[in-house]
C-alpha cells in the first residue's frame, strides 16, 4: 500500500513539474533576400562575416537545395544559424 502511495505521490509530481523544464522553442532560421549583383560569396560575407566563407556558401547551399552557385535577386535564401 505504501508503494502504491508513493508511485502516486512520485506519477503526481511528475505531470505537475513546471513547464520551465522544457526544452526551449526552436527559432526560425534567418533568412536573406539575394541583392542585384549578389554572388553567394556576397551573401556569406555580409550575413556571416568572420567565418570561413567557403564554409557558410556550402552551408547555403546545402540549406537551400542549390545545386550550383547561381543567385537571383529577390531570391529568399535560408542562412546557416550563427557560430
Amino acid at each position: 500500500m505504501t508503494v502504491l502511495l508513493l508511485l502516486l505521490v512520485a506519477g503526481l509530481a511528475a505531470v505537475l513539474s513546471p513547464a520551465s523544464r522544457a526544452a526551449d522553442p526552436a527559432r526560425p532560421a534567418e533568412t536573406a533576400v539575394v541583392l542585384p549583383g549578389d554572388t553567394l560569396w556576397s551573401v556569406a560575407e555580409r550575413h556571416r562575416p568572420g567565418q570561413r566563407p567557403f564554409a557558410v556558401i556550402d552551408e547555403i547551399r546545402r540549406l537551400n537545395g542549390l545545386e550550383d552557385h547561381t543567385v537571383h535577386a529577390g531570391q529568399r535564401l535560408i542562412l546557416p544559424a550563427e557560430r
